[in-house]
């Protein structure tokens, strides 16, 4: 029935800080771009590589997230990467923040977690 993953959507705070984040540090390609005068809204659609697309809206006073990271709800996001280590290296280089690499125990590969602008907890998932 399910063939992949197509987008994953998320509400930011601050439209152009999360835009130059996802597009400038994560390096995400722009497909299109939309502002709703009636809803006050941005739409941004952007691609990663391999045709999955993270859809990032803003709206007037969105609510805060009620936790970190457990709140209901999607917990995180994950990107496949080739190199953990080379990949935290350079979001530090761009002053994000990144917690130490871990070894996930079950399929013995190397991950990290840091997080977007609004606190979103992203991880970088070694290939």
């Amino acid at each position: 029935m399910l063939r992949g993953m197509h987008h994953a959507a998320i509400i930011c705070a601050d439209y152009g800080r999360s835009r130059r984040f996802y597009v400038e540090v994560l390096g995400l390609r722009v497909i299109a771009e939309t502002y709703r005068e009636a809803r006050r809204s941005h739409k941004l659609d952007l691609a990663l590589p391999d045709g999955t697309q993270i859809e990032l809206f803003s709206f007037p006073d969105p609510p805060a997230r009620p936790s970190y990271p457990e709140a209901r709800g999607l917990r995180h996001l994950a990107f496949v990467v080739d190199d953990v280590a080379a990949c935290k290296s350079a979001l530090e280089a761009q002053g994000i923040g990144v917690e130490p690499v871990r070894v996930d125990e079950l399929t013995g590969k190397r991950f990290v977690f840091f997080a977007d602008p609004d606190g979103l907890p992203l991880e970088l998932y070694e290939r």
